[in-house]
């Protein structure tokens, strides 16, 4: 039968941390150096749990560490152990009122400027001693920072639901198709009673030049959807990532753009650029929050997305 350690079990904390991080990089070296241990001791550390348990964690091949199964097995449960016990102590800072912590987001690039500072502003005041990490990246690599429990959550403005994450709305937005206040046709939109907007028809700026996206973001693949439903084939004399860019050439005169609200509500101009709902539905994108599935969100992080949603 397989030896219990002193604490009657196979697990602790330190333990859990030591085996995850060599299968993380097959390598003593490389593991002990994260560790901030030296190798001999992670050495003696492995040794010792694989004769308590009686089995062998990692097959060696030169200096390469390859989980077994079993290994495969202690680290899921490791994993779980890990995350209940994260989840408990930010439980606990919210039983006991402590104010103190760090939240770690991720934000689309192109949203960050727009959104974060005034979530900021009233964040601090409420929470001064938390620490916020904001990591602005693709969705590609959100997702795996959340699978890899590196966020409390990330905001993302598309969602391919990942079975381990779960998904909240965050808010509808509308985009908005812009041009110069001096443009011929700025005054030419309809109101309507129950918009913040005036209307314009798409098929009637056939012959003008478009800022546009590119198709493969979502503000870029709505447009053109939308270009398309209404017969109008495009002329594109640039495209751009950015959507403070496209804006700024609009204002520019070099042809007309489409943006989410917020960034025009966020952005500092001169003069004010005319701004129209686009057809009689308009075109709304969506933001989302994600979080790993049964994760605890402690209260400061629940009060960051309320106040992200009142934005």
């Amino acid at each position: 039968m397989p030896k219990q350690n002193s604490q009657g079990d196979f697990m602790n904390y330190s333990e859990l941390h030591y085996i995850l991080c060599i299968a993380k990089h097959q390598n003593l070296t490389r593991a002990a150096q994260e560790l901030y241990i030296s190798q001999p001791t992670l050495t003696k550390h492995l040794q010792k749990l694989e004769r308590e348990m009686g089995a062998k964690l990692f097959s060696r091949n030169g200096n390469t560490y390859v989980p077994t199964y079993t290994g495969r097995k202690y680290m899921e449960y490791a994993r779980k152990i890990l995350q209940v016990k994260q989840d408990w102590e930010k439980e606990l800072k919210d039983l006991t009122e402590n104010n103190e912590g760090e939240l770690n987001i991720a934000v689309p690039l192109m949203r960050s400027s727009c959104m974060i500072p005034q979530i900021m502003a009233e964040f601090s005041e409420k929470y001064p001693n938390v620490n916020v990490s904001i990591w602005e990246e693709a969705y590609s690599i959100q997702e795996k920072l959340l699978l890899n429990d590196q966020l409390d959550f990330g905001i993302f403005n598309e969602t391919r639901e990942h079975p381990k994450l779960e998904y909240e709305l965050l808010k509808r937005e509308e985009i908005l198709l812009v041009m110069p206040p001096d443009h011929p046709l700025a005054s030419s939109g309809y109101p309507s009673p129950s918009d913040r907007y005036p209307r314009i028809d798409l098929s009637t700026l056939a012959s003008e030049p478009f800022i546009l996206h590119f198709p493969e973001q979502t503000t870029g693949k709505l447009v053109l959807e939308a270009l398309d439903c209404a017969g109008v084939q495009p002329r594109v004399p640039v495209r751009s990532r950015n959507t403070e860019t496209c804006v700024k050439l609009c204002m520019q005169g070099i042809g007309m753009c489409f943006t989410p609200e917020t960034y025009l509500q966020n952005m500092d101009f001169s003069r004010k650029p005319a701004c129209f709902s686009v057809g009689e539905k308009g075109i709304f994108t969506t933001l989302s929050i994600a979080f790993r599935r049964g994760t605890y969100l402690p209260k400061y992080a629940r009060d960051f997305i309320e106040i992200a949603r009142n934005k």
